[in-house]
């Protein structure tokens, strides 16, 4: 079952879907053509995911955050309940004073992140599947508001979970956990240009051995490195999930030269592009 709501003046798109065999991989072959964040609850037993080809176990009775730009295909999706929404329709980025699930929630680095659900907060879920199915069937002025006012109750209650069951969000400062938030939401939005720590660093108003130091504090990985792993990851979606040219990839994810590029993907991927393409 899928029940959508359009708002053709704002392109606001909310869509909700249930027992969606599309989850499964028929029909789903790409990553969505259009930017969308997707909420996918398992509401049975543990089942396997393959999010950009990597295979997870996903608990029962527990939520997956994704993005627009993740290709996923899910063992059973008779049993899944997921809910997406675009930029139009809720800006997190814009509303992360409200929700503050931007770079941790969505484009995090820590992925994929399972959020466990106890008895309560599943029989607030299935309420809430209820209340969202019942007002996709309204059409009135008021639908889109109440649907971003259950959405927004939604990403709350999810990042305080998460949030609670982070050890990092429980052991450090909620000011340093924050810097990592915005580092990871200014990666998300630059890495294609912004190669070098110090772009990072700069905007974030640290000198780049500041920053490096609060993230080994933190006991996260160097942003040198996460930096490399983000375009590493694009790079291997274009290959994989388009037909992009090597030459076009390296000038789309900022490379000066093809042959720059391909050094980089083979040091840090493990493999030459033709092999990783034919694989």
């Amino acid at each position: 079952m899928i029940r959508e709501y359009n708002d053709n003046a704002t392109s606001a798109r909310f869509i909700m879907h249930s027992g969606n065999k599309m989850f499964s991989g028929k029909g789903l072959n790409k990553p969505a053509p259009y930017p969308i964040n997707t909420f996918v609850y398992n509401k049975e037993a543990a089942q396997e995911v393959v999010i950009d080809e990597i295979a997870y176990t996903m608990p029962g009775g527990c939520i997956l955050p994704l993005v627009s730009n993740q290709h996923f295909i899910f063992e059973h999706p008779e049993s899944l309940i997921a809910w997406q929404f675009n930029r139009e329709f809720y800006c997190i980025v814009d509303h992360d004073a409200e929700v503050g699930c931007v770079g941790f929630l969505f484009y995090g680095i820590q992925h994929p992140m399972f959020i466990k659900l106890n008895k309560d907060e599943s029989e607030e879920m299935s309420h809430l599947e209820k209340v969202f199915s019942n007002e996709l069937l309204l059409k009135d002025n008021f639908q889109g508001e109440m649907l971003r006012t259950l959405l927004k109750r939604v990403i709350i209650k999810i990042t305080r979970l998460a949030k609670f069951q982070s050890k990092d969000y429980q052991q450090y400062p909620v000011e340093k956990m924050d810097l990592i938030r915005s580092f990871s939401l200014l990666l998300e939005g630059n890495f294609k240009q912004q190669h070098e720590v110090r772009f990072y660093a700069g905007a974030l108003n640290k000198s780049p051995k500041t920053l490096s130091n609060v993230f080994a504090l933190l006991k996260q990985p160097a942003p040198s490195i996460l930096i490399r792993n983000r375009i590493v990851l694009e790079a291997k979606r274009y290959l994989h999930y388009t037909e992009k040219s090597a030459k076009e990839i390296a000038y789309e994810l900022g490379f000066e030269s093809p042959a720059h590029f391909s050094r980089f993907f083979k040091m840090y991927a493990g493999t030459n592009i033709s092999e990783f393409r034919s694989q």
